[in-house]
């Protein structure tokens, strides 16, 4: 079994220095590492097959970390045609007080203020505004009987960018101490 890449930071500087060092997107066709950052381990993956022939190719990014507050529920994607006939027909998703956002984003939570307090950053607001192909969440996964849960955010675009990757992680690193920030 192969062993993870692990880097180590006390800063996002000091976790892109690294990063950048054997991260060039040009040759990448999948890149894996545990990021040590604080006291968070986040499980960083960029992915990218450009296909071949008739294939159009694929690519994502996804970062996964373990988070301390497990009643904390949330899910948020950018809108698309289905949530507004959903919406048309009452479904329910969080209003920041955002506009763009709120035009832009489904979010459901069971804590409206703690997404409130969340999207109040304007980093986290700006970058996600930015996504048009992006699913992020909370997810509960089993190992062994053992519940565990997982912020993840997978991106489906862009992730042959540098400047796009840091981005994301910068908003990601945001999003997971704002969660885990006692109420």
């Amino acid at each position: 079994m192969e062993t993870a890449k692990i880097i180590k930071g006390n800063t996002e500087q000091e976790v892109w220095a690294e990063l950048e060092k054997d991260l060039n997107i040009e040759e990448v066709d999948h890149y894996q590492v545990l990021i040590e950052q604080g006291n968070k381990v986040i499980e960083f993956i960029v992915d990218i097959d450009l296909g071949g022939g008739f294939e159009g190719g694929s690519q994502y990014a996804m970062l996964r970390s373990p988070v301390s507050n497990s009643n904390f529920k949330f899910a948020i994607h950018n809108e698309d045609f289905i949530d507004e006939v959903g919406k048309f027909f009452g479904m329910q998703d969080v209003e920041t007080g955002y506009e763009d956002l709120d035009k832009h984003l489904v979010i459901k939570t069971n804590d409206e203020n703690k997404v409130r307090r969340i999207f109040a950053c304007d980093t986290v607001r700006n970058i996600f505004i930015a996504l048009d192909s992006f699913h992020c969440g909370i997810h509960t996964h089993s190992y062994d009987g053992v519940h565990q849960h997982f912020l993840e955010l997978y991106v489906d675009e862009n992730v042959d960018d540098l400047l796009v990757l840091k981005s994301l992680y910068k908003v990601f690193y945001n999003l997971l101490s704002a969660i885990e920030q006692p109420d």
